[in-house]
């Protein structure tokens, strides 16, 4: 193999283990530990700007789990993001006059969802369900960290990676066949 290929090689699997931003988790034996922040610091995970603030950490202490903002309709493959009216199941009431619950309103009345910038994204080329890890038992956590701990929602775990993934699947004794995860042979 020539200088040049053997380096790709090495690139292609750095970013295949590593992540496009080259970065584990801080815990480098768990890659779906969520990474601690550093100030200042370009290549730390940055949250996207949404549409209307929501601390999943609020939401979390006041008993709302996951499975009431977040449903998985068939085939499974995606979870949805609240729309305006689950928000107002609750905020009829809680925090009606706050601004960005009014929009929420005038968004549930209009019937239009609410344009959230979804963070994880799957990668294209790969086949991938949420359904069939929760029906083995996986719970959000598992690949998206401690999410109930943070305010703004953030890529925060490397679970996009192909080694995070191949790593748990390992541990889990589940399927590691390559057809398991890509569209293409």
């Amino acid at each position: 193999m020539g200088q040049i290929n053997k380096a790709v090689v090495v690139l292609i699997a750095g970013i295949l283990l590593l992540g496009p931003t080259g970065l584990l988790s801080d815990d480098d034996t768990n890659p779906r530990s969520v990474r601690q922040e550093v100030p200042n610091n370009p290549l730390a995970p940055q949250p996207p700007e949404q549409p209307i603030p929501f601390s999943h950490k609020l939401h979390s202490e006041q008993g709302v789990n996951c499975e009431y903002c977040h449903t998985n309709p068939a085939p499974g493959v995606l979870m949805t993001l609240p729309w305006a009216s689950t928000c107002m199941g609750c905020h009829r009431v809680i925090a009606k006059d706050k601004p960005a619950i009014q929009k929420v309103a005038e968004l549930s009345r209009s019937k239009q969802p609410i344009p959230w910038v979804r963070v994880y994204t799957l990668t294209p080329g790969l086949r991938w369900t949420h359904r069939k890890h929760l029906e083995a038992g996986k719970k959000c956590e598992a690949c998206h960290g401690e999410i109930t701990h943070v305010d703004r929602m953030v890529e925060a775990t490397s679970t996009t990676t192909m080694f995070s993934c191949l790593s748990c699947h390992q541990k889990n004794q589940a399927q590691t066949e390559c057809k398991t995860c890509h569209v293409w042979p």
